[in-house]
C-alpha cells in the first residue's frame, strides 16, 4: 500500500473523529442534565430488594450516544477507566469523545512523526505522547476536585461530631454537611445520604462514596462508621479522633514539601538548562547550533536527547512525589 493511500486513510479517520468529538463536546451540557434527572429517578426507584438492578443500571450507563459504539466501549477496561475519572472529575463529555480524542491525537502525532522526522519510533512515541493528553487532563481535573474534597473533610468531621454530640443521628449529620458545605464534598455527602433515605444500606452507599471519591482519609471514616454500626461505641469520639488525625496528616505532608523542595527545584533547573544551553549557544554561533537539525547525525543525537530528557522528568517527578 502507497504512502499516499495510508495519508489519505488516516485523514478520513481523523476527520470523522474529530466531527464526532466536536458533537459530543457540543452534547455534552445536555447529557449532563438529562443524567442528573436520570440519576434522580434511579434513587426515587430504588428499594433495598433492587440493589443489583440499580448496579446493573450503572454498570450499563450510556459511554457514547452511538450504539455500536457504546457496546463496544462496554466490553473494554480502558473504557471503564476513563469513565471513572469523568465521575472523580465531574468532567464534561462521554467516555466516547475521550476515547476519540485520544486516538486522534494519537494519529496527529503518527503523522508527523512520519512525514516529518520520517522515523518509526518517533512517530509511535509522538503518538503515545499526544494520545495521553485527554487521559492527562482528565486526571488533572480529578486531582483537583480530589484535593479540594481533601481540604474540607477536617471541618466536614468536626462539624459531624459536634452533630452526634448535640443528639442529632447520623443522617441528620449527614444532611448538616450537606446544607452548610460546597461542592465537592456536600454534593458528594447529599447523594450518599440520598441514597440512605431512598432505602439503600449504610455500609453500601458509603462504598459507593469511596468509589466516587478516591480520598485515602475518606476510608478511615467509612470503615469506622461500618464497625461502629455493627459493634457499638461512641460514634462522634470516633468521628472527632479521625479529624484530628486528617489534620496531622495535613501537617506532615507540609513538613514533606518543604524538606522535598530542593529536589522539586533541582528537577526543574535541570529539565530546563538543556534547551537553554541550546538556545544561548544558537544566539552565540547559529551555524554550530543549526547541525543538529541539519544533519543526520545531529538529528538522531536531538530525538535521543530529547527521548531520554522526558524519561528523566518523568523519573524525577516520580522521585520527588512523595506519598504521605
Amino acid at each position: 500500500m502507497s504512502i499516499a493511500v495510508i495519508i489519505t486513510v488516516v485523514g478520513t479517520l481523523v476527520i470523522f473523529m474529530l466531527v464526532m468529538g466536536v458533537i459530543s463536546f457540543m452534547r455534552a451540557d445536555r447529557d449532563d442534565a438529562d443524567r442528573k434527572v436520570k440519576d434522580r429517578l434511579r434513587q426515587f426507584a430504588m428499594t433495598e430488594v433492587e440493589t443489583q438492578s440499580f448496579d446493573l443500571l450503572l454498570a450499563q450507563s450510556s459511554m457514547s450516544q452511538v450504539p455500536w459504539f457504546n457496546r463496544m466501549l462496554s466490553k473494554m477496561q480502558i473504557a471503564s477507566n476513563i469513565s471513572r475519572l469523568i465521575r472523580q472529575g465531574k468532567s464534561k463529555g462521554t467516555t466516547g469523545t475521550y476515547l476519540l480524542l485520544c486516538a486522534l491525537l494519537g494519529m496527529i502525532g503518527a503523522y508527523v512523526g512520519i512525514m516529518v522526522a520520517d522515523r518509526l519510533w518517533i512517530a509511535v512515541f509522538l503518538a503515545g505522547m499526544l494520545g495521553y493528553v485527554p487521559i492527562l487532563y482528565l486526571r488533572k481535573r480529578k486531582e483537583s476536585r480530589m484535593t479540594a474534597f481533601h481540604k474540607q473533610l477536617p471541618e466536614v468531621l468536626d462539624l459531624m461530631s459536634r452533630a452526634l454530640k448535640a443528639g442529632h443521628t447520623f443522617g441528620g449529620a449527614m444532611r448538616m454537611v450537606s446544607d452548610e458545605f460546597d461542592d465537592p464534598i456536600g454534593g458528594e455527602f447529599r447523594q450518599t445520604l440520598d441514597e440512605i433515605n431512598f432505602g439503600m444500606d449504610v455500609d453500601r452507599a458509603l462504598d459507593n462514596l469511596l468509589e466516587r471519591v478516591d480520598v485515602a482519609d475518606l476510608k478511615f471514616f467509612a470503615v469506622s462508621v461500618n464497625i461502629q454500626r455493627e459493634t457499638g461505641g461512641n460514634l462522634a469520639e470516633i468521628v472527632a479522633n479521625i479529624a484530628r488525625l486528617v489534620r496531622e496528616r495535613f501537617v506532615l505532608f507540609g513538613k514533606v514539601r518543604v524538606l522535598s523542595a530542593e529536589g522539586r527545584l533541582s528537577a526543574l533547573l535541570l529539565s530546563a538548562l538543556p534547551f537553554l544551553t541550546a538556545g544561548i549557544l544558537y544566539l552565540i554561533n547559529p551555524g554550530y547550533m543549526s547541525l543538529m537539525w541539519t544533519t543526520e547525525l545531529g538529528l538522531n543525537m536531538s530525538y535521543g536527547a530529547l527521548f531520554g530528557m522526558t524519561l528523566g522528568i518523568i523519573c524525577m517527578r516520580r522521585m520527588v512525589n512523595i506519598k504521605v
